[in-house]
């Protein structure tokens, strides 16, 4: 086995600017997060796993959320919605109800391709190039429901890896990326931690531990791999950052009070994470 993994799960914007707070939190208590033999990134994760190989701090990441920078608006509609949790949750095998999902999402009247990319293109911050430090980028193919990843080693830039990651069904459009369409990487399981399965040392920060649907949580996932032996710390958030977070994660207005429930609760668990970190390095 491997060394350390950083997984960053999804979250929306809401939930993207918690994580945010977490890995800040933990930077700046001696946690080094940026030091990971390779990060692992799924939606929100995705935008910010690329940014931090780039080399942006953890710090710089909290002060531009409790900033409001880089703002996403999603079009979230209660009809859209409605369709969401209909496909998702339409059937109780995991296959199928991701597969109802894609379908539903190649269906979708929303905007261009053109209008998602342009956006993450702006959240990346010029971050237009794959990182010489190993990162891997998780999108479902929107035909096959298939989880995939995509590296340096892929033909997909690592913008369109990365819009692909954050498609959100029935949301944004499917992104093209070598010769086939994707929708979000969480579309089965938020946070991807069995990509991971390889390290002995997995640090996971998960904003939404479960996904829509028949899906194995974060939790679950963390539980299996513990059992095989590896360590693992995940951080999902605690009463306080959820009440911070509130339900609507597409929220601008509560992102810098979820980044601050993220710093603190980091904090909080430092002492913790560093034991595990730490001993993998």
């Amino acid at each position: 086995m491997r060394g350390t993994a950083l997984v960053l799960g999804g979250g929306g914007p809401v939930g993207g600017a918690w994580m945010a707070g977490v890995l800040a939190g933990l930077a700046e208590t001696g946690v080094d997060v940026t030091g990971a033999d390779v990060v692992i990134g799924t939606s929100a994760g995705a935008i910010f796993g690329a940014r931090l190989t780039a080399g942006e701090t953890p710090r710089e990441l909290y002060e531009r959320q409790l900033a409001r920078a880089d703002s996403i608006h999603l079009r979230v509609t209660a009809a859209r919605t409605a369709r969401f949790l209909w496909a998702a949750l339409g059937s109780r095998d995991p296959q199928r109800s991701v597969q109802r999902l894609a379908r539903a999402a190649l269906r979708a009247r929303t905007g261009p391709e053109s209008e998602l990319l342009d956006a993450v293109g702006t959240l990346l911050r010029g971050a237009r190039d794959w990182p010489e430090q190993a990162l891997r980028i998780t999108a479902v193919d929107a035909v096959t429901g298939s989880l995939e990843t995509f590296d340096a080693d892929t033909r997909a830039t690592l913008l369109e890896a990365v819009a692909a990651s954050c498609a959100v069904p029935l949301v944004c459009p499917p992104v093209t990326a070598v010769g086939r369409r994707w929708i979000d990487g969480g579309s089965r399981t938020t946070t991807n931690l069995q990509l991971a399965a390889d390290h002995r040392h997995i640090l996971a920060v998960s904003p939404i531990p479960s996904a829509v649907g028949p899906h194995p949580s974060a939790t679950r996932q963390a539980a299996r791999l513990a059992a095989q032996g590896t360590e693992i710390t995940l951080v999902t958030p605690d009463r306080a950052a959820r009440r911070a977070m509130g339900r609507d994660l597409t929220a601008d207005a509560r992102r810098p009070a979820a980044a601050r429930a993220g710093h603190a609760q980091a904090t909080a668990l430092a002492h913790t994470v560093d034991a595990v970190w730490r001993t993998g390095r």
